[in-house]
């Protein structure tokens, strides 16, 4: 993976920020901001509805140039033609996904708080791994706590682009960009504020 693609906002959607008739132009405004990855995520049980978001979503995504992710669901990631899939401790192994996507597709790992599991993916050929939550998380208060050692620790010992995710805005992120860190995941402080597009510059001119 070409580590520029990496390097910016990866913003992630959240249906409980979203409302479906939303989500398209929610993602367009991210992007319009400056978002340099989108991620989709939905745990919703409804396959049908995803799928259509998903494809929509892709659609979108390809007119702006930016890649599209789909978190822990490699069958939605092949049916919609997404770039690639985000996986986690519960999802398919890498290999899997390797397999089922294709040398082309962009997978990113979850890491946690743990350096062992970013080597692990790093070997098995990771496009890129995510360290978090590196501050207290609205989206997931109970998260694992990945502090800013181990991503100092973590930008020597890799080479594959780092992701920080998790209470992230743009106040306390100079800290994780001087940490090492290429991109950073953000939910509720790009869609759950009432301007997305300059929720999302404010992220943007940081990298500039």
């Amino acid at each position: 993976m070409n580590k520029l693609v990496c390097r910016g906002l990866y913003a992630i959607t959240d249906p409980f920020l979203l409302a479906d008739d939303q989500l398209d132009r929610a993602v367009e405004q991210a992007i319009l901001g400056g978002a340099r990855l989108i991620q989709y995520r939905d745990k919703n049980s409804d396959v049908l509805r995803r799928r259509r978001q998903a494809e929509s979503l892709n659609r979108l995504c390809r007119r702006h140039q930016v890649p599209l992710i789909i978190n822990d669901d490699v069958e939605l990631a092949v049916q919609s033609g997404a770039a690639g899939v985000h996986i986690g401790r519960d999802d398919p192994a890498f290999a899997t996904a390797r397999a089922r996507l294709g040398e082309a597709a962009l997978i990113g790992v979850s890491c946690y708080d743990r350096l062992d599991l970013a080597l692990d993916a790093e070997r098995a050929g990771a496009d890129y791994v995510a360290f978090g939550a590196v501050f207290p998380s609205p989206t997931k208060p109970t998260e694992i706590r990945a502090p800013l050692s181990l991503l100092r620790e973590a930008r020597t010992a890799l080479k594959a682009p780092i992701i920080a995710i998790g209470g992230i805005t743009p106040e306390n992120a100079p800290s994780l960009l001087a940490a090492g860190v290429d991109a950073l995941a953000v939910v509720s402080a790009v869609f759950g504020q009432p301007d997305i597009q300059s929720a999302a510059r404010r992220f943007a001119v940081l990298f500039a």
